[in-house]
């Protein structure tokens, strides 16, 4: 096409380069080449994977409902049905598609109202260009938080988030095992654990084979009205060599920066602090704002240090630890000021002998029992106010020092040893300078 300049007009120059831009791009076709489908207990999140990056249009249509998604410039592969994606789904009755101009149309049957929310990925190993589209519960925006526990006997309320899921499966081992499914079952035989221990409730935040966003789990986390996170991971490193559990918390640096973004956020200095507390930043003046936001990220910083070296000395004896000491690092799954938060690799899925074993249910228990021990034992010497394990608290705590041992702690406060270990969680008479230990209250 050939223009001159009096037939440009008011086009221009710009406009003459826009024009054979789109010219060009309308000439390229990509090609869909599957769909895949995952549901989470208030949304189905759809995935379309597509040869090149995709424009789309995505709407809504009522009576009755329905899902439209325009897929532009695109057609699907050979052979291609889409029909197979509805069977035994919770929110789909149909799924299905055809050529519509120069692109495609998927047209998704609906048993109820749904809002769509959509996005494009680039290609990441093992997949391609993708189009995602989150199709939510209509309910999905109304509060759904758990009851607050009243009285002085309510739980210590523990989430156990599993890292990944659905479309992302995290790290890859050897013949293919995924970390999504690994640290799903880690996940759920933590919570098990917990939940056999007295005062404890436990929950998980991914209970399948669906992704929510990190900012999702937090929040999750918050509707339970959790006293504690924890994010279940196994790590990966380009040597196979490498092996070894972690213990991760939020880093000084990364503490700042979120108490920054918390208080440029409206919405979320409205929000509640201190988990089960009544506390708000909404009405306070900005500066009394910063100060009490930072005293709520010291004081859970620093209690999920502590809670991390519990839970690090007790895989330390179950399994090989790749630090000896909690590591910090601003992951964001552990930015929510309010609630103490850690993350653990219970080791690397990279190495042949360690990914062997996370797959093997014998020593997911003894990972799992560990992690639970842990947070028993921290939650047993810091009992959140409220709760059953705080109405315990005449018990005396005791510093260890050097020349203690756990018979001399025993005669001088009239206990027996092996109360001391019973209430402790102590497996054997080891201790050292600077544990914190209860003594329990004699009958």
């Amino acid at each position: 096409m050939v223009l001159s300049a009096k037939a440009r007009g008011p086009i221009g120059r710009l406009g003459l380069v826009s024009l054979f831009a789109l010219a060009s791009a309308s000439t390229v076709a990509g090609t869909l080449q599957g769909i895949r489908l995952h549901e989470a207990p208030d949304s189905t999140r759809i995935v379309f994977d597509t040869t090149s990056a995709t424009s789309y249009k995505v709407f809504t249509l009522d009576k009755p409902h329905r899902v439209v998604i325009d897929l532009k410039n695109t057609q699907p592969r050979a052979g291609f049905d889409p029909s197979w994606a509805a069977v035994a789904r919770a929110r789909i009755e149909g799924v299905r598609g055809a050529k519509r101009d120069d692109g495609y149309r998927i047209v998704i049957d609906a048993s109820a109202k749904l809002t769509p929310k959509s996005f494009t990925l680039k290609p990441i190993e093992p997949y391609g260009h993708r189009l995602v589209v989150d199709l939510f519960d209509q309910e999905r925006n109304e509060a759904k938080p758990s009851p607050i526990y009243a009285g002085k006997d309510r739980d210590v309320i523990i989430a156990v988030d599993a890292g990944h899921g659905g479309d992302d499966p995290g790290a890859i081992g050897p013949k293919g095992i995924q970390e999504k499914r690994i640290v799903l079952e880690l996940a759920r035989r933590i919570v098990t654990k917990l939940n056999a221990k007295p005062g404890f409730k436990a929950e998980l935040v991914r209970t399948g084979d669906y992704y929510p966003t990190l900012q999702q789990r937090t929040e999750i986390a918050r509707e339970k009205r959790a006293d504690l996170l924890v994010s279940v991971h196994a790590d990966a490193f380009k040597s196979s060599k490498v092996s070894g559990a972690s213990v991760y918390t939020l880093s000084d640096r990364g503490a700042t920066s979120e108490t920054a973004k918390w208080l440029a956020d409206r919405e979320s200095r409205s929000d509640l602090l201190g988990g089960v507390g009544e506390v708000s930043l909404s009405d306070k003046d900005p500066v009394l704002a910063r100060v009490l936001l930072d005293l709520s990220m010291d004081a859970n910083r620093s209690q999920s240090i502590e809670v991390g070296e519990a839970v690090l000395a007790n895989l330390g004896r179950v399994t090989k630890l790749h630090k000896q000491r909690v590591e910090q690092a601003s992951f964001v799954v552990l930015k929510r000021p309010d609630i103490p938060s850690i993350l653990i690799e219970a080791g690397f899925i990279s190495n042949p002998a360690e990914a062997r074993r996370l797959s093997q249910a014998e020593h997911q228990n003894k990972i799992s029992r560990a992690v639970a021990t842990g947070i028993e034992q921290f939650m047993r010497g810091n009992p959140p106010p409220g709760t059953m394990l705080a109405s315990l608290a005449r018990e005396m705590r005791y510093t260890i020092v050097h020349g203690d041992t756990l018979s001399k702690i025993a005669l001088r406060y009239g206990v027996s040893a092996r109360s001391l270990k019973s209430r402790n969680g102590l497996s054997n008479d080891n201790i050292r300078v600077g544990q914190v230990i209860l003594i329990p209250a004699r009958s």
